[in-house]
């Protein structure tokens, strides 16, 4: 799977950024979904006009970490994995007489729950998935997209930016190396991103991620891994930090 965002949609972190710059990468949206559809029989390619574009093919599957692409109602979601509890979310969010309602399915209709009725932070919705996944969703309406991998980081997926600096992601870490050069990493663990919230850990939503600088095998720096800053959480302990309680009726849909 392939997603390449413009920046107005989903702004990279500075910390992606390599200083060794984006030398022979491929730049553009259409060269890049070209490579993808040249190296992945039978990709599909859809257009998201400024915003970018998603890509997605079935060849070559993982049968243990399968690939979904669905869409409803213009909100697109690319989805690689399993999740284990896909009964208890098809009631939490209404799907109960629905037996062809799959991962992509649950996720677009967790999504519109965020948007449209709240009150629900995007951290709750992805620390009810349990099991192996990472996905991408894009939501054409506003233009806001919803990004997330489990805790253990268990389907391979990459994250970068390219000369243009547009967001790259995608499960084959070649074709974002193509495309970013230097600047791109493993998307981090347990983590999500929205377009307005940026990244977040989804079990620690309210402290900021630091970016570590990642060096390669030749001892270039490319890109950065993020984790949780830790000295947000001591300036939370002292009462300086914190992020403010909010009552279960808030509404969060200014998340996205």
């Amino acid at each position: 799977m392939l997603a390449i965002f413009d920046q107005t949609v989903a702004k990279c972190p500075e910390g992606l950024k390599s200083p060794e710059g984006h030398v022979g990468a491929v730049s553009g949206v259409g060269p890049l979904t070209q490579l993808f559809a040249s190296s992945h029989e039978g990709a599909v390619t859809v257009s998201l006009g400024s915003s970018g574009a998603i890509a997605y093919d079935s060849s070559n599957q993982n049968p243990f970490l399968p690939r979904l692409f669905g869409a409803v109602d213009d909100i697109f979601c690319l989805f690689q994995g399993t999740l284990d509890n896909i009964t208890s979310l098809k009631q939490q969010y209404g799907l109960s007489n629905n037996s062809t309602a799959n991962e992509v399915i649950i996720l677009i209709e967790a999504y519109r729950s965020l948007r449209d009725r709240g009150p629900f932070h995007p951290s709750n919705v992805a620390r009810d998935l349990s099991g192996r996944f990472a996905f991408i969703l894009f939501d054409t309406s506003r233009k806001a997209t919803f990004i997330a991998t489990d805790e253990e980081g268990s389907v391979p997926f990459f994250w970068g930016t390219n000369s243009e600096d547009h967001m790259i992601l995608s499960n084959d870490v070649e074709i974002v190396k193509q495309s970013c050069g230097k600047s791109f990493a493993p998307f981090p663990k347990g983590c999500y991103f929205t377009t307005n919230g940026g990244l977040k850990s989804f079990e620690h939503p309210s402290k900021e991620m630091k970016p570590m600088p990642r060096v390669d095998s030749q001892g270039q720096v490319c890109g950065a891994n993020y984790q949780v800053d830790t000295e947000t959480k001591k300036e939370t302990k002292k009462g300086t930090g914190g992020m403010p309680r909010v009552g279960s009726a808030a509404d969060w849909s200014s998340s996205y």
